[in-house]
């Protein structure tokens, strides 16, 4: 993934520009909250959370580009868990995708994206031409790069992070349970009554 820096170039065009874009605060100063790390969501809600299909998700796990991060498939009837993270940038995905982005670099912009903190997630902006994605940390960044004719648009990653958490606040999330707490099944009141019947 490219990665454009603003340092030493500061013309007076674009500390104006800049300037204006850090009044704006749209980009870099959105207020995120921590998402909890042992809240996972099951495929379909992650789907819905995300604006994706089912086959897209099952595909990009299969392929490495989106892995559930809080409990993979094992077996027949076993269900994925995907953490906010991952839900955050499976939107990600879809929105490189539909503006054109080749699958090939939005692999390499998810790798660098895997590699950040949460938290430094939504710091960030991503921009892009429609061939490349470049990351952005500061509006000058974003300035040059409109200035070098190279970013066509933008993903401000806080404004998704937002989008996303409003939408698993309306949707089912479960607790992963560690070994301790029976494994892998799932903690939810369906599972619950299931094993009852089962002992009972």
């Amino acid at each position: 993934m490219a990665v454009s820096s603003g340092e030493g170039k500061a013309a007076p065009d674009r500390r104006r520009a800049s300037e204006h874009a850090g009044e704006q605060g749209l980009l870099f100063d959105a207020e995120v909250s921590s998402p909890p790390e042992d809240v996972g969501y099951r495929g379909p809600t992650a789907c819905a959370a995300a604006g994706i299909t089912y086959r897209q998700l099952d595909y990009w796990a299969r392929t490495g580009l989106v892995t559930p991060s809080v409990r993979s498939a094992q077996g027949s009837g076993s269900q994925r868990l995907y953490g906010f993270r991952d839900v955050l940038v499976l939107k990600v995905v879809k929105r490189l995708l539909d503006t054109g982005v080749s699958l090939q670099q939005i692999r390499t912009a998810v790798t660098h994206l895997r590699d950040r903190g949460v938290r430094d997630l939504a710091q960030i902006t991503l921009m892009s031409d429609g061939v490349s994605v470049y990351e952005c940390t500061s509006a000058d960044e974003v300035v040059d790069l409109l200035q070098g004719g190279q970013g066509v648009f933008g993903i401000a990653l806080g404004r998704v992070w937002q989008e996303v958490e409003g939408s698993l606040a309306e949707l089912p999330g479960e607790r992963a349970l560690g070994d301790d707490d029976g494994g892998d099944a799932p903690h939810d009141e369906l599972a619950s009554r299931r094993r009852a019947r089962k002992t009972g």
